[in-house]
């Protein structure tokens, strides 16, 4: 008889490792605040599917889809294979828009509205499957008279199902063809002669340093060494916001406090910044894809 008990500890042993086993991070981005209960409204709807899931905070209070877009492009990479994560910046919440699921090369999933949000990390990643939330059977129960909170009622569940282990990809919905998912257009980072240019998509905000999408390898093209100054102009719809000039340097310390440089940040993209002060405050810069920036090896002109 005891080694019947043994063999069903065993087995039950098994079983729920292998439960454990398949839960995979759940991360959540929204554009609403921390101050009210939305976002652990979230949270306790993944926790109701399972009380094993790893749920983390990417980011909140995002101004605009373009920002989560570009904070999802930022972190994802770091996170592991099938970690699923969960973006909510859905204006249109409760029209036509669909509600997705793209899982993308790098084996990681994506859950939200199919309104530009998602397409930063699928341009990079490469898309391997794109689905639609079937609401039928990926809706929280009860919530079907609820039209305004999808982030709660259908991404934060169904992330969370699919994070647990309790539905696979496939019974997200039905597939839907990766050429179909919303863009959001933006300008590419270019080289032309002896200048490179691109977008601020976000601000460091915590500093005001000021992020391009120019990679350090196109940048490297233009043989700029360490030390030699950069022009760095920044427009906004074409209006010349700032000009000057700044050296390229490896970190902040390297030009006195209060000085501007230009350095590549933690993405390897090419950044402006004031050691110790905000460039962006100090030139009234914001972010955006309206917002544009070129550097070059030219003096600023008298």
């Amino acid at each position: 008889m005891m080694w019947l008990l043994r063999l069903g500890l065993l087995i039950g042993l098994a079983a729920w490792s292998l439960q454990a086993g398949a839960r995979a991070p759940l991360v959540l981005l929204t554009d609403f605040g921390t101050q009210d209960g939305a976002v652990a409204a979230m949270k306790g709807v993944a926790y109701t599917v399972s009380q094993d899931l790893l749920v983390s905070d990417l980011s909140h209070e995002n101004p605009s889809i373009f920002v989560g877009a570009y904070r999802l492009f930022q972190a994802e990479q770091f996170w592991p294979a099938d970690t699923v994560f969960v973006a909510v910046v859905d204006p249109g919440v409760g029209t036509a828009r669909r509600s997705v699921v793209l899982k993308t090369r790098t084996g990681h999933y994506f859950v939200g509205p199919d309104n530009g949000l998602l397409s930063l990390v699928a341009e990079r990643d490469g898309i391997e499957g794109l689905r639609q939330i079937d609401e039928r059977l990926n809706r929280r129960p009860g919530s079907d008279d609820s039209h305004t909170f999808h982030g709660r009622d259908v991404f934060a569940y169904t992330g969370a199902r699919l994070a647990a282990g309790v539905i696979t990809f496939e019974q997200v919905g039905p597939p839907l063809a990766a050429q179909t998912l919303i863009a959001i257009p933006y300008r590419k980072a270019a080289r032309a002669g002896g200048k490179v240019s691109g977008i601020i998509p976000v601000l460091d905000v915590q500093f005001g340093n000021v992020w391009s999408n120019i990679p350090k390898a196109l940048f490297d093209q233009l043989h700029i060494a360490l030390g030699v100054p950069v022009r760095v102009r920044i427009y906004h719809d074409e209006q010349l916001v700032a000009d000057t000039l700044a050296p390229y340097q490896r970190t902040f310390g390297e030009v006195p406090i209060g000085k501007p440089l230009v350095y590549v940040n933690s993405l390897l993209n090419v950044a402006v910044a004031l050691n110790q002060g905000s460039y962006a405050a100090a030139h009234e810069v914001n972010s955006g894809p309206d917002w544009f920036i070129e550097l070059s090896s030219e003096p600023p002109i008298p």
